[in-house]
């Protein structure tokens, strides 16, 4: 079985990125680990918006190698706080990210 983005990372986190948006931060702990995760073939917008039924049109996928994070970001599918909103703050949206394989 293949290692998933969880294994791999030293934190894997979601949180807001303001009312419309949230992100998820993948922290790396060594180049090689964020060369592994970053070059992923399946760390795309594709499967990204398959893992949270998303238009793969709106995820932005930011690799940061100097500081060895990778950052998605997508808008949220309700606003922070309004009547249909499960997790005000974003911080359990991180979960379907750590369990995807990085060799699809």
């Amino acid at each position: 079985m293949s290692p998933t983005i969880g294994d791999v990372a030293s934190l894997v986190r979601s949180k807001n990125a303001g009312p419309f948006w949230q992100t998820l931060d993948v922290f790396l702990p060594d180049d090689d680990a964020f060369r592994r995760v970053a070059e992923a073939p399946g760390l795309d917008e594709a499967t990204v918006a398959r893992a949270y039924r998303l238009d793969p049109a709106t995820v932005r996928i930011f690799r940061l190698p100097d500081i060895r994070v990778v950052k998605i970001s997508f808008p949220r599918p309700t606003p922070q706080g309004g009547v249909h909103d499960r997790d005000m703050h974003a911080g359990q949206q991180h979960v379907p990210l750590a369990r995807l394989p990085l060799h699809p």
